[in-house]
């Protein structure tokens, strides 16, 4: 395992009583003081998602330290002190659920060890408990905080004894949100609070449409405006360099105005003025973890009918094979019946609350960046490579995100801030305003699935055809349920270039084909006259007792395991007047959710009632927060299901904010979410995405219900 003990951390926290007169660094997660006060670094980026909480939860049980004696710090990034320091594909706690707990265990051991010195007792015969030491047999005992200096001294174990998870005393209980006082009270938290003497403010002008480039500004109008330093041009990222997976960026050539103050930028930038040229389609090489792909970029400006159109047309050619079981084709024209539907989706826009920021002071060979990010290692690599400053001399320190999900991974805004500071030789604020924020990329792709499925005399489903795509890439997910449960299968995919960007959106590609998939087995279970969960259950038996195909990349038992739970639950099967129902489950990002929502219509409206889910992330490790990360994916899932839609005219995106991008209403939230978790020991799984892609084909199989329509495009109107 690659760990490494022996980096520093920084002593933040305000307002503590009795602090420690004296630190002692165990290693890179923590240090003790000799009051017995511990400071456990949360490595990984906070975005929402609980882990500033979870993740020194961890350490604390290894360690075996009271929870009230814990103070948590936000972690800079230092990639000598932690492995994949980074939020993404829910993987942030699955990841270093093993070196967080070894980091209190190991910990743990030296302080065991230091207290075998001093007592001259068998290291064995040392227990702990709650922050003390104890040896029975002489009846000794210590706080962690009397032991703390020797046990820095002695060396780290190479091997340690990890916790049974029956004697977990911190991981499985509820603990509050360390930063919760901080965001009631307005204390400084997030990218937008950083504020630093002699800093200025700057904002970036982009093109005002997919498809153009800028050519060239005219900034007379600005020159003599109050409080304004400079107006130029940069170009992010070099001609010649050869992106990564997130060196995403649309417009490589941006206006940049530095102010005073954000009122004074905001006014000026109202008067630049910029002219564009059309781009030339390109086609460059992109690096993703050391795979090299052709990323194709097309010219011309790009509109919503035109997308559909096209996207209706690729569904009906020959599309690429990605699996294929049986004889599909033989199969269809044996059927008795066929039932065909075709599903879409639109881009979408992440609005994070806070929109996007940095701060960075670049000076001669050394930066400081301070911002929402949430791959800070690859972003840092990236600015070494455009600044030309070492990336042992680049110090990025983390702030909580205000919205991420994907948005906050391709930081290009960093890079536009080093850049601005290293010309401007001051400390810079970089804030995007919400127009820029939604007009600049980076979007969830606009998708389209097909879906047949063959049924035999007595309404077996003897085929299964899936062909999905999307602009630019494709949602199939080939291997998923219900692969594996069919005889005759076939999986194709195909994608349309384009010069719009998108990356990551909350539980990306599942977050449409989960919608799709969930939707049309809802129908195929009403035409051969069957429960709609009964039919799920039936097929995965057959996919767990006589699989088809070896690459099916979920457990049949666990999905089974979270609709029988949600059935349960949800009292599946009881009528209640007026009140409408629909089921849905998914595997994703490692872990399993079935759900019901009940939905009644008010004045011809719908309103979501209740939301009953049935969730198997393995252990839970903070059960409150995760019950409030699964409400948050329920919340964020209906709002999108309902009113998410981005559109584009003349390559120019038509909501541009608040007023026209609808958003879901508090009013409009389920009224309640009854959140089960399946317990058993298996190492945590994902929990920030898997309820919010299964949620669209619930809201969409209940309005079916309420009002007899099938609703296959997104976002679903009455």
């Amino acid at each position: 395992m690659s760990f490494n003990w022996l980096a520093s951390c920084k002593m933040t926290r305000e307002e503590v009583s009795a602090l420690p007169k004296e630190w002692f660094k165990l290693n890179g997660y923590l240090k003790i003081g000799d009051n017995g006060l511990v400071t456990i670094m949360s490595p990984n980026p906070e975005g929402g998602q609980g882990v500033k909480t979870s993740m020194p939860m961890i350490v604390a049980d290894e360690l075996d330290i009271d929870w009230k004696d814990v103070i948590v710090e936000q972690a800079d990034l230092d990639t000598d002190a932690f492995t994949r320091q980074f939020i993404g594909g829910s993987q942030a706690i699955r990841r270093s659920w093993v070196s967080l707990r070894m980091a209190g265990a190991s910990a743990r051991q030296m302080l065991k060890e230091a207290a075998s010195q001093m007592w001259q007792v068998p290291v064995e015969e040392i227990t702990t408990e709650a922050g003390i030491l104890l040896h029975k047999p002489s009846d000794q005992s210590a706080g962690y905080g009397e032991m703390a200096s020797t046990a820095a001294k002695i060396p780290v174990p190479e091997e340690v004894e990890l916790k049974d998870s029956k004697d977990f005393d911190i991981i499985g209980t509820s603990r509050k949100n360390v930063d919760g006082p901080k965001i009631i009270t307005g204390k400084p938290l997030f990218g937008s609070d950083t504020n630093r003497e002699g800093m200025l403010i700057a904002m970036i002008v982009h093109p005002p449409a997919f498809g153009l480039k800028l050519k060239s500004i005219d900034d007379a109008a600005l020159r003599n405006m109050p409080g304004i330093k400079d107006i130029f041009t940069i170009k992010v990222f070099n001609d010649d360099y050869e992106k990564t997976f997130f060196d995403t960026r649309t417009f490589n050539e941006v206006a940049v105005i530095v102010g005073n103050s954000t009122w004074e930028v905001m006014n000026a930038k109202k008067a630049l003025r910029i002219e564009c040229e059309p781009i030339e389609s390109a086609t460059e090489i992109r690096d993703r973890f050391g795979n090299k792909w052709e990323q194709h970029t097309p010219a011309g400006l790009e509109n919503t009918d035109g997308h559909y159109a096209q996207m209706e047309a690729m569904a009906n050619k020959p599309a690429t094979v990605q699996r294929k079981d049986g004889n599909p084709v033989t199969a269809f024209k044996k059927a008795a019946k066929i039932i065909e539907r075709m599903y879409t989706a639109p881009f979408l826009v992440h609005n994070c609350m806070e929109p996007m920021n940095f701060f960075a002071d670049v000076k001669d060979s050394r930066a400081e960046l301070i911002g929402p990010l949430q791959k800070p290692e690859f972003t840092e690599q990236t600015l070494s490579a455009r600044t030309g400053i070492p990336l042992e001399n680049i110090e990025i320190k983390m702030t909580r995100l205000g919205g991420g999900y994907g948005r906050r991974s391709y930081a290009h805004w960093a890079i536009e801030a080093a850049l601005i500071s290293q010309r401007m030789k001051t400390p810079i604020k970089l804030i995007y305003t919400r127009e820029d924020d939604m007009t600049d990329g980076v979007y969830r792709p606009a998708y389209h699935a097909k879906f047949r499925a063959g049924l035999d005399a007595n309404n077996n489903l003897i085929a299964f055809h899936v062909k999905a795509g999307g602009i630019p890439e494709s949602p199939l997910a080939a291997n998923r349920f219900p692969a594996g449960a069919v005889d005759n299968y076939l999986a194709e995919d195909w994608t349309i270039d384009s010069n719009l960007t998108v990356g990551s959106f909350r539980a990306p590609r599942s977050n449409f084909i989960a919608s799709a998939e969930q939707s049309f087995l809802d129908e195929v279970a009403e035409a051969v006259r069957k429960d709609p969960i009964d039919f799920r259950l039936e097929l995965l038996e057959r996919a767990k007792e006589n699989p088809v195909g070896e690459d099916n990349d979920y457990e049949a038992d666990r999905l089974a395991g979270v609709l029988k739970l949600v059935r349960k639950k949800s009292n599946w099967g009881a009528s209640e007047a007026n009140v409408h129902r629909g089921v849905s489950a998914y595997f994703c990002h490692n872990s399993y959710v079935a759900q019901v929502l009940d939905l009644v219509m008010e004045n011809n409206k719908p309103v979501v009632q209740k939301v009953t889910c049935a969730l198997d992330c393995g252990v839970v490790v903070n059960p409150d927060g995760a019950k409030n990360m699964a409400e948050g994916g329920i919340v964020d899932g209906i709002g999108n299901a309902f009113f998410g839609e981005l559109t584009f005219k003349d390559g120019m995106p038509e909501q541009k904010n608040f007023d026209t991008y609808r958003m879901i209403r508090m009013s409009e939230s389920p009224k309640e979410i009854d959140v089960h978790f399946v317990e058993n020991d298996i190492d945590p799984t994902g929990l920030g995405e898997p309820t919010f892609p299964p949620i669209f084909a619930a809201v969409a199989n209940a309005l079916y219900k309420a009002t007899g329509k099938r609703f296959y495009n997104q976002p679903f109107t009455i």
